[in-house]
């Protein structure tokens, strides 16, 4: 049985026209695993979910519902898009999203608040951004950098 604590809050649920043919993609391009399948007859009885570096859970579904539908089912129209927080090489990730197919739509780059990110579009259209911390960086110095008050009492 799972501890509260490795539970993650909040889980990301991403629909797909073909989940199956996600699932192969998902894990040849960012290196996601499969955490559990549950083989249905269809999208409705089927279930996925994949972990990212031993960490988190995403749901991959398929379009089993008037209101569940894949970007590449609505012209490519996203509500919503995915951040994932990597250890490790975020240009090496890159590099292999490339070669698997994902549309690059913006390059690694380190941020100003510390991370090296980037953006890839998946074959269905899902909009995925990567990152990995590069630097501590202070709160006052963000502020700086970005001329405006940051509000985040955590971050010192």
């Amino acid at each position: 049985m799972t501890s509260p604590e490795d539970v993650p809050t909040v889980t990301l649920a991403v629909t797909y026209r073909d989940p199956k043919a996600a699932l192969d993609w998902l894990a040849r391009a960012f290196g996601f695993e499969v955490s559990m399948a549950i083989e249905g007859d269809d999208a409705m009885t089927s279930h996925y979910e994949m972990s990212v570096q031993g960490r988190g859970r995403i749901v991959i579904g398929g379009e089993w519902a008037d209101w569940t539908r894949s970007p590449a089912g609505v012209g490519g129209a996203n509500t919503q898009s995915a951040s994932v927080l990597l250890t490790g090489d975020v240009d090496a990730h890159c590099a292999r999203a490339r070669d698997a197919g994902a549309r690059i739509v913006a390059e690694p780059e380190d941020q100003f608040y510390g991370d090296r990110t980037y953006r890839a579009v998946d074959p269905e259209g899902h909009v995925w951004t990567f990152a990995a911390p590069v630097r501590d960086v202070s709160r006052a110095e963000a502020e700086t950098v970005i001329g405006r008050r940051i509000d985040a009492p955590s971050w010192t």
